[in-house]
Parts: C-alpha cells; sequence; structure tokens
C-alpha cells in the first residue's frame, strides 16, 4: 500500500499548491459517508447542493434515528461567518465546528463520539487518500482527524454565493418595491451582503423544546434566542425557522409580527426570491467528486 500510495501521490502532483489539495479533499471527505459510524451519513446527507447546501426537512435524525434537534442550515458564505450555527456563540472556526454533528451527542448526529482514531484507520486504508492527505498537509503528512476537518473547513470556505439577479442587479418592478419594504422592516437584522447581522436574537413565539442560546450561556435574558439566518438562497432552503416549524416564505415573514398589506407582502417575497443563486446551485466544482487518484469512485 505504501508504494501504490507513493506512486499516487506522484501523479497527483507533489509540487501542487497545498491549499488546493486541501479543498480536493475536503470535496471528498464532504461527501463520504465513512465519517459517520454506520456508514450510511455523510456531511453532504443534510447539506445538499440544489437546496443550497440546506435541505428540505424541517430537522433530520442522526444514525442512531435520534430526531434532530435543529434545521439545517444553508452553507452559502459560510466561510464569512462567526458565529456559527444557530445558538452556539463558541463556535467560530469551521474547522472546530465540524466536530458538531461527526462527534456530538446532542443530538447524535454522524455518531462517531470517542472514534476518531476509527475514522483515521477507515481513511487510511484507503491508498488515495494516504495520497491526498499527503498533498494537502506536505508539512505535517499523515490521515488524522485534525487533517479531516481542517479539509472539510477548506472546501466550505469555497461554498461562495454570490450571483443570483440581486447581485447583478436584475430585479422586477415589484422585487425592487420590496427591496424597499425590506430596508424599512427586516435590515435591521437582516444586513450586509448576506442578510444577517450574525446576533442572536428572539424572534416569534418561544419553544418549549429548545431554549436557545441559554443553553450556552445559562442567562434567562438568552431563553429562546437565535442567531440571525443569513436569506441567500431562501428559497429554496425551506421549511423555516431554527426548528423547520415554518413551511412559506409569507408564514415566516408574518412570524416576524410585520404588519404587511398583501401588496407588501407579495413584493418582499419578489424580492427574497432574488436571492436565490442557481448557478451556486449547480456548480460542479461542489457536486459529489467522481474521481480521485484518476480513478472512479
Amino acid at each position: 500500500m505504501r508504494v501504490w500510495a507513493a506512486l499516487a501521490f506522484l501523479a497527483l502532483g507533489a509540487q501542487a499548491n497545498p491549499q488546493d489539495a486541501r479543498v480536493e479533499l475536503g470535496r471528498r471527505l464532504f461527501y463520504d459517508a465513512d465519517l459517520s459510524r454506520d456508514g450510511t451519513m455523510a456531511c453532504a446527507t443534510c447539506h445538499e447542493q440544489h437546496h443550497a447546501f440546506a435541505e428540505g426537512n424541517a430537522t433530520h435524525p442522526g444514525v442512531t434515528d435520534e430526531p434532530g434537534r435543529r434545521n439545517v442550515p444553508g452553507l452559502g458564505n459560510v466561510g464569512r461567518f462567526k458565529p456559527l450555527t444557530w445558538a452556539d456563540p463558541r463556535q467560530r472556526s469551521l474547522a472546530d465546528q465540524v466536530s458538531v454533528p461527526v462527534l456530538g451527542t446532542y443530538p447524535v448526529e454522524m455518531g462517531m463520539t470517542g472514534q476518531t482514531a476509527q475514522i483515521e484507520r477507515r481513511l487510511s486504508a484507503d491508498p488515495c487518500y494516504v495520497a491526498m492527505f499527503a498533498r494537502a498537509f506536505p508539512k505535517a503528512p499523515g490521515v488524522t482527524y485534525a487533517h479531516v476537518a481542517r479539509a472539510i473547513a477548506s472546501f466550505e470556505m469555497t461554498l461562495v454565493s454570490r450571483s443570483s439577479p440581486y447581485d447583478r442587479g436584475e430585479m422586477s418592478d415589484e422585487a425592487r418595491m420590496g427591496q424597499g419594504v425590506f430596508r424599512r422592516d427586516c435590515a435591521a437584522c437582516h444586513k450586509g451582503p448576506d442578510f444577517t447581522d450574525l446576533r442572536f436574537h428572539h424572534v416569534g413565539p418561544d419553544d418549549p423544546r429548545d431554549a436557545g442560546l441559554f443553553e450556552v450561556t445559562g442567562k434567562p435574558a438568552d431563553k429562546g434566542a437565535f442567531r440571525t439566518p443569513s436569506l441567500r438562497n431562501l428559497v429554496v432552503t425551506a421549511p423555516y425557522w431554527h426548528n423547520g416549524t415554518v413551511r412559506t416564505l409569507p408564514d415566516a415573514i408574518a412570524r416576524h409580527g410585520i404588519a404587511l398589506n398583501v401588496q407588501e407582502q407579495s413584493a418582499i417575497v419578489a424580492f427574497l426570491a432574488t436571492l436565490d443563486d442557481p448557478a451556486f446551485r449547480s456548480n460542479p466544482a461542489y457536486r459529489l467528486p467522481h474521481q480521485a487518484c484518476g480513478k472512479a469512485l
């Protein structure tokens, strides 16, 4: 295996840019179900490209069939986000956040708590992976869980969504009217290029099953507070809310308690539709890879 791996490493190009190699490795790992206990769940199981790396379910159960607690967020431009996740201000590094689904227990998702060595053994059994890790981390080669997390984070950093009709200035008159309504009623929290202030707020009724930010801080004032989600690609990431209980955009807008007439509501939905980026959702650079080391997977 060592000879094969060495030959594969040469074939991949030892002098290639390690950052590009990390992205290539991270992309393969993002779609690899061997990162889960029973080989049934990859990062991409919940983060589906055609849903802008969110999915269409309210929540997603883990490998033990334990129900999910929170709606799967999209990953467009996630490399710009600090903090990450719905309600944990400590999550500020994509590489560290990988452990939440892979190793976490509340709830169990991929189910590899205490089994990072098993992940390393599984991946090390594939000579192509050995070569890809060596190319991606030439200064400290080896198939390690830390390298797994860094590689996935490197791939996630490339998930950039910036080619929507909004970005190109291609909006109907109705959408432009909706943009004005949005700026008036929504932009205090949904601000900036990704339409999020990345802060925690109370919106809508409390969820008795999920105390949000309070679970981390223990502060009573933080009960029911969740981070403002990005609105990029919103039309393909339903259902909405931290628990996926809101099915439609009009219902999500109404949950905020904003009083809009029929025309304003239609206009704001038209504006939000301009944030959809079909090119991002079909970019071949983000798809499941079909080859590695020059061979079909």
